[in-house]
């Protein structure tokens, strides 16, 4: 077996204002980054298009029938103050969920060790019927929905080290028992939510924020005085990943220190913790990182850890 590389060309048709961060040239430069001869073990699949009843796991059926027709024919519409769409947006969202789920249901199936999603829109800030941040559907939101009622799984784990709070997987989950959601984010920051005091009804989510400057090493600690020592405890399933790396320290939207090294340890450690709680399974889905080079390092980072490099 080895590591699921799942990505769409519609992807790239998902446009965005001109000077817009969240841009078709990410997923180029991950593109390119993964062509490199290391690479060449990856089980590389196109991301199918969700159907509205997966989506509808996460978000109302109204909601989505709502996206659904919000969708221009030519030019673009704003859905918020940062959030667009244009004729190719849907289906890129739709793969983006797709792709999600399909990684989780051929890592179930012991088709691959794990996964990763290389999709765009991104999606932890999308709520339950709210479209922001950039995101529309929430695919990991969608993909830990999936697993719990298609695969019968008990317990699905979400960790989140994209700079900014995922709000959206928060809301979503916040009265659910069976997902956990764990995220590092700098605060201060866009959108405002993410305090270690945001605790959800069944003590399920976990909060542990960082300061803008933050680097490296605070992540670390973070994650193994905080994160991981609850996740172990709650004993998933299944890991998702919102894999995302705006947190690189030269990302323009954020103000956090990683680099290429400690978002590889981080997979390390969520991998070690699946091989002991959850059958080594891990799906990862990309959300943020809008440095095209930090992002494109951090990726091979990543993937690298996922293909146990």
């Amino acid at each position: 077996m080895a590591t699921l590389l799942l990505s769409h060309s519609a992807c790239l048709n998902h446009l965005t204002p001109p000077g817009h961060p969240e841009r078709p040239d990410r997923l180029r430069a991950i593109e390119s980054a993964l062509e490199a001869e290391k690479f060449a073990g990856l089980i590389r699949e196109q991301a199918p298009m969700a159907d509205i009843e997966t989506v509808a796991l996460a978000h109302p059926r109204d909601y989505v029938e709502a996206i659904r027709e919000a969708s221009p024919r030519e030019g673009m519409i704003g859905l918020d103050g940062d959030t667009s769409m244009s004729p190719g947006t849907l289906e890129a969202a739709l793969r983006a969920a797709g792709g999600a789920v399909m990684a989780v249901d051929e890592v179930i199936a012991k088709k691959a060790d794990n996964a990763f999603v290389a999709t765009r829109p991104p999606g932890h800030h999308a709520e339950t019927v709210r479209p922001m941040g950039f995101c529309i559907f929430n695919s990991v939101a969608v993909a830990a929905r999936h697993a719990l009622k298609k695969h019968g799984l008990a317990r699905v784990g979400i960790v989140d080290f994209d700079v900014h709070h995922g709000n959206g997987t928060q809301e979503i989950f916040w009265s659910d028992p069976a997902v956990m959601y764990c995220s590092t984010h700098q605060m201060p920051l866009y959108p405002g939510t993410g305090a270690k005091s945001e605790r959800g009804d069944h003590d399920n989510i976990v909060n542990a924020p960082l300061r803008a400057g933050d680097g490296g090493e605070q992540f670390r600690e973070a994650m193994e005085t905080t994160i991981l020592p609850r996740l172990e405890a709650f004993g998933p399933d299944l890991i998702l990943v919102s894999a995302g790396f705006d947190a690189h320290i030269r990302d323009p939207l954020g103000s956090l220190n990683f680099t290429e090294d400690d978002f590889a340890w981080a997979t390390r450690k969520l991998m070690d913790l699946a091989d002991k709680k959850s059958g080594g399974r891990v799906v990862s889905v990309l959300e943020g990182g809008y440095d095209l080079q930090g992002l494109a390092g951090s990726v091979a980072a990543h993937v690298t850890a996922l293909m146990r490099g």
